[in-house]
């Protein structure tokens, strides 16, 4: 991991259930529901919505980082490190072809929380090697596991990759290029039916979304995640 002081990697790193919600306008309930989540047990939940404008999404953002801070948890921004940057998100993550880390690293600071999508065994490996310098990561995201509809288009990677990060994640313990540890997430169409598959193939901490989101009591469907994920890997 990068070196600086201000940088402080424990709510990170003991970090499981990572939480992608929409803005839920269909059900006028978002801050109940991050409350919910985060007291079901989600670490991190992050607003990803490409149809809110930036006023809109500064706005939910702010009642995010509220109920994430009565929770003692971590909150996130999808793709844009200007949103990011003014609302004064602990977390900022990214995709293959959105601002390279580099650039959102120097817009938001040594402090700031930085995570990648990965969807091949080439990205795995360079986000691996990101764990260093100054346009450092700090986790990085596998999949989608599964095809799912919040990615629409995105081809399923399947429990290979899952299993190949897993093992990446082994050699890295063992001395690997990085040295140290890099949290990574499992995503894509993870469930209560599918998370032992997942834990099988060597995830530990896992992203969901309709998973939760779907759910008639979130906090009841983030503890059962989360017991089915201890479950798994003991």
């Amino acid at each position: 991991m990068r070196p600086d002081a201000s940088y402080d990697s424990a709510p990170l790193q003991t970090a499981r259930l990572y939480l992608c919600t929409d803005a839920r306008r269909d059900r006028g309930d978002f801050e109940s529901f991050v409350d919910a989540a985060f007291a079901g047990g989600v670490d991190i939940i992050q607003l990803r919505d490409k149809s809110l404008e930036a006023a809109e999404e500064l706005e939910l953002l702010s009642v995010l980082a509220a109920v994430a801070q009565r929770h003692g948890k971590l909150w996130a921004v999808n793709d844009r490190a200007d949103v990011a940057s003014l609302s004064g998100a602990p977390v900022l993550h990214v995709g293959q072809k959105d601002l390279p880390p580099g650039a959102a690293r120097s817009l938001l600071g040594p402090a700031a929380v930085l995570g990648l999508s990965t969807h091949s065994p080439r990205e795995v490996d360079a986000a691996i090697a990101a764990a260093q310098g100054p346009g450092a990561l700090d986790y990085f995201c596998v999949g989608p596991v599964w095809a799912t509809p919040t990615k629409p288009g995105r081809a399923a990677v399947g429990l290979d990759l899952v299993r190949y990060a897993a093992e990446a994640d082994r050699a890295r313990d063992a001395g690997g290029p990085a040295g140290g540890i890099m949290p990574w997430f499992a995503i894509g169409g993870i469930d209560l039916g599918n998370v032992e598959q997942v834990a099988a193939a060597g995830a530990r901490r896992i992203v969901v979304v309709r998973a939760i989101t779907d759910a008639d009591d979130p906090a009841h469907a983030a503890k059962s995640l989360l017991d089915a994920l201890d479950a798994a890997a003991a």
